[in-house]
């Protein structure tokens, strides 16, 4: 009676929760650029000057900035990444005019410090005194103080100009901008420094004092991006790509539970209950890891529930196998979960290694294709194997099922011992 009430107990819970929490979740997917509309361009970076080294914190920096335009352009949820050692990849859903975002894009960031001008509100800061070029490239680096604590050293080319500045604003702040951000507190300059060399501090912890270095080293050498591949999706196109895919999906699904019912009985029942479980927690895994979904990422899912569906097929098979050589309901489901769990395990461990090295060496699509894959095969083990199988035990054990046919065994198909 008690295995009973906590098999009732699970599965009425369980979907009282999907219910009550699937629209909700729906709507909280992210979409990608094929499903949503908008575009995509892969940039080539490579120091303004020539000759110039690129590192990899000028391209992240050169990354984040980019994020930072597309940003205070409005537009939704951009999505910035690096791949190798010299290319960005950018995403933009939802963008009205293109031709302004590229252009936009494609310019260099832009260090500057600047000072108040005559007649600017407090906080305000619209004189320029220093750019990018002005500083030694690569020579922004973090240090500490006499009382350990952390601050930037920087290197200007021209000591004179530095010297006049510093004189001229002498207990003044000088703001330091990227782009039209404001980089952390304004620093008073504290001193006239006619060597070309000066010391940044404040209250900066030693994470916030290496990014202001990395910034400072990036206007020192700006990049230039090279368009190398782009593409443009259609929010009609996108939608109509959503649309289909879900329609095919759910036509998909309900042909493998109408399967799964009659071919196994009331264990094709509750394995198609852990697949419902299983992608139910996929969708949950999207929103709450802020996944994008994209039609790659679509095809994973795919796999994934087809991955999913096969191991409830050899479980299934299995047990089967057991009651027609004769062995009780208990003893058959026993053998059958324990044969099957090793065979569906060496294949989902060997998928999820393939997943990892896609996910290692590739890119972009291939890249989402590969982690989808490998959190559905994970899903897949936690729903389909341990929780498919406590379930049918539970139910067997209870005394709810005990006959051959509830399996699809006919009595004919069952062996003497």
């Amino acid at each position: 009676m008690k295995r009973m009430l906590s098999f009732i107990i699970t599965v009425l819970v369980l979907t009282g929760v999907m219910a009550f929490t699937t629209p909700g979740l729906l709507d909280k997917v992210r979409l990608g650029l094929d499903l949503k509309g908008g575009f995509e361009i892969l940039y080539h970076a490579e120091p303004m000057e020539a000759g110039a080294e690129l590192s990899r914190a000028s391209l992240q920096k050169t990354a984040e900035s980019l994020e930072k335009r597309a940003n205070a352009l409005g537009t939704s949820e951009p999505e910035v990444t690096t791949e190798g050692t010299d290319r960005i990849r950018l995403k933009i859903a939802g963008v009205t005019d293109e031709a302004e975002v590229r252009k936009k894009m494609k310019e260099p960031a832009v260090l500057t410090f600047r000072s108040a001008a005559e007649g600017d509100p407090q906080g305000t800061y619209s004189k320029i005194e220093l750019v990018g070029s002005d500083f030694v490239e690569g020579a922004a680096e973090v240090q500490r103080n006499n009382l350990n604590q952390p601050e930037i050293s920087i290197k200007i080319k021209d000591k004179d100009k530095f010297a006049e500045i510093t004189k001229r604003l002498l207990g003044k702040e000088m703001a330091i901008y990227l782009d039209d951000q404001l980089l952390g507190n304004p620093p008073v300059v504290r001193a006239v420094l006619t060597d070309g060399t000066a010391s940044i501090s404040g209250h900066y912890t030693i994470d916030g004092a290496r990014e202001l270095a990395d910034t400072i080293n990036l206007g020192a050498l700006p990049l230039k991006l090279t368009e190398k591949y782009s593409q443009s999706v259609g929010a009609t196109l996108g939608k109509q790509s959503l649309d289909q895919t879900i329609k095919a999906g759910l036509v998909g699904s309900v042909i493998i539970l109408i399967f799964m019912i009659g071919m196994y009985r009331l264990p094709g029942l509750l394995a198609s209950f852990a697949l419902i479980l299983h992608t139910w927690l996929l969708i949950a895994v999207f929103v709450v890891a802020d996944f994008t979904l994209t039609l790659p990422g679509i095809a994973a899912f795919i796999l994934g529930i087809g991955m999913a569906v096969d191991a409830n097929i050899i479980t299934n098979e299995r047990i089967r196998e057991e009651m027609r050589s004769g062995k009780s309901i208990l003893s058959s489901v026993k053998a059958g979960n324990k044969t099957s769990f090793r065979t569906v395990m060496d294949a989902n461990v060997t998928t999820i290694i393939v997943a990892a090295v896609m996910f290692a060496f590739g890119t972009g699509a291939v890249k989402g294709f590969a982690l989808i894959l490998i959190v559905e095969i994970v899903l897949s083990i936690v729903t389909n194997l341990y929780f498919a199988h406590w379930l049918l035990t539970v139910l067997v054990k209870a005394g709810a099922l005990k006959k051959p046919k509830q399996f699809g065994v006919k009595e004919s198909d069952i062996r003497a011992l």
